[in-house]
């Protein structure tokens, strides 16, 4: 949420938020139910109190599909309501058995726009014992925002969101401290399929209709956030929810090394253009025999898509950053300040990758103490070696933060090989406000910190998706075999390091913590990795 973003030059180091080796952060849980117009959402959040933050531990959903509503009163049917009915019900007894705190409901467009709606969350009430929360359009906007924010570093520019669903779409202007502007908007997938689309494939006369029809409806909202655009800026456009994780699917699923996770994954224009001329053109049973396609999915996938491609369009941006968190997350989110976890309801935005690895670090009982050390260490080196031992323009140092942070982590499984175990821990974690590749940078690095350097045949490397990644990742891990070589006994014995460079040679000297302490130890290990690193790289060292 809410502060500045990291700064990746050598004046400022990223945050240290640990707590102390055996000071654990007092936990609980909270669940939040996302009920929609195509399907009702269950997530389960496990919080920090001491870290106010929050990682998610279940995330399950059901389409009840209350959007298919009587198309002569407009009111949600009885077959939807029971569908909703059983699903909540299951939902409310996965929670009780997490022992949450509290159960946040909230129920959007569908709900909000059937005459009936008030009348279905009655119900809700007196059947199953559960309150629910109908929020306006304004409202699911703040809400997506809080829940995007929460997982995405916005930095210094602002951030236009985009949240497709089944009977709304909400687009927001915002930045790390504001939302700018809210907007939503009447048009969604399941509805414009439901109204509009009554053969398919449509046909182009279809198509020119929605995009036209599209175009028409969102006129107001792209006018209400362009306005509040400020000169000079370019906004960076994600996009959450369904349809774009989806779309993000398909297209990942089409390159040589399909995405894990989506969150950060960024989708071209002319890739999102040669998806959508595609999905157009097939019957809804082809779509549903795509891997990435639910057979619902797969009903409603182009009248989102062409919601998407059109927004796009209009917003005259080339790039889509996806994000997996929105409105169940911003429930969380906002709770957290209503609660008094936050002093305000952004307070830990620019902070947020910092919270995540050290909520990893944590999980995986790492030494905090000799892991900020050797962060301290491997960022000393990055900032006095810029030119000799790495050429990086900035982007590296806070990854090669990250994975000195979290480099020992695999000890939590075997201390034999545990760089390897790392790499697949920090892998398969989660690390918010990281992109995919940065995730998969960030635990190559701690794979590479001992013991061989990399191999085309390794895992971690063939994962790296070009050579530009591979010569920072060699380079970040060759920092951090530095500094780890400096990390020799329980309690560390040196309070910092100086570091000189002169015409190409590098000057070391280690200063003790009390004077006259003996460092021997540290110097032969350094030596020795010296040794090792000089068969790589060629520079004169010296330590003092």
């Amino acid at each position: 949420m809410l502060g500045d973003s990291i700064n990746n030059s050598s004046e400022r180091n990223p945050i240290e938020l640990d707590l102390g080796e055996n000071q654990y952060a007092e936990l609980c849980r909270v669940a939040t139910i996302d009920i929609g117009t195509n399907s009702t959402h269950l997530l389960i959040a496990k919080l920090e109190r001491k870290l106010n933050t929050f990682s998610i531990e279940l995330a399950e959903k059901s389409t009840t599909r209350l959007g298919e509503r009587d198309p002569i009163t407009g009111e949600l049917t009885s077959l939807a309501m029971n569908r909703a009915f059983s699903t909540l019900k299951r939902f409310k007894e996965l929670s009780e058995s997490y022992n949450v705190e509290s159960l946040l409901i909230a129920a959007t467009s569908a709900v909000r726009e059937a005459p009936n709606g008030k009348n279905f969350i009655s119900e809700i009430k007196r059947k199953i014992g559960l309150d629910v929360e109908l929020i306006s359009g304004a409202e699911e906007a703040r809400l997506i925002y809080l829940g995007v924010l929460s997982g995405m570093q916005f930095g210094n520019k602002p951030h236009l969101v985009l949240d497709i669903g089944g009977g709304s779409t909400e687009l927001i202007l915002a930045d790390s401290s504001e939302a700018r502007a809210l907007t939503s908007t009447k048009i969604g997938a399941v509805r414009l399929q439901r109204e509009f689309i009554k053969k398919d494939p449509i046909s182009s006369q279809a198509e020119l209709f929605l995009r036209s029809f599209i175009r028409g409806s969102m006129e107001s909202a792209i006018d209400k956030v362009t306005k509040r655009i400020e000169e000079g800026e370019t906004p960076v456009l994600v996009a959450t929810s369904g349809t774009a994780m989806a779309i993000g699917a398909l297209i990942s699923n089409k390159e040589d090394k399909p995405q894990s996770k989506l969150q950060g994954y960024k989708i071209s224009k002319n890739n999102l253009d040669l998806i959508v001329s595609q999905l157009i053109k097939m019957t809804p049973y082809e779509r549903s025999e795509l891997s990435s396609l639910s057979e619902r999915r797969s009903e409603i996938i182009v009248p989102g898509a062409l919601i998407l491609q059109t927004i796009m369009s209009m917003v005259n941006v080339n790039e889509i950053v996806l994000s997996e968190r929105a409105l169940r997350e911003g429930l969380v989110v906002d709770w957290m300040c209503r609660n008094n976890y936050l002093k305000d309801q952004l307070s830990f935005q620019g902070s947020i990758r910092e919270r995540t690895v050290i909520h990893q670090a944590r999980r995986f009982g790492v030494n905090s103490k000799r892991s900020k050390k050797v962060a301290e260490f491997a960022l000393d080196f990055y900032d006095h070696t810029k030119g000799i031992l790495h050429d990086d323009n900035g982007e590296g140092r806070d990854l090669l933060w990250a994975a000195a942070k979290l480099h020992a982590c695999g000890k939590h499984i075997n201390i034999s090989a545990f760089h390897k175990h790392s790499w697949y821990l920090i892998k398969n974690g989660e690390l918010l406000g990281y992109s995919q590749s940065e995730h998969l940078m960030v635990a190559a690095i701690a794979r590479y910190h001992r013991k061989s350097f990399p191999k085309k045949k390794h895992e971690a490397w063939q994962l790296l998706i070009d050579e530009s990644q591979k010569k920072l990742v060699a380079e970040m891990s060759l920092l951090l075999r530095l500094s780890c070589s400096l990390d020799r006994r329980p309690e560390p014995l040196i309070s910092k390091i100086v570091i000189e460079v002169n015409n190409e040679k590098i000057n070391i000297e280690l200063i003790p913590n009390e004077l006259g302490q003996n460092l021997d130890l540290e110097k032969w290990s350094l030596t020795k990795t010296i040794v090792l690193i000089k068969k790589i790289k060629d520079f004169d060292i010296n330590l003092l």
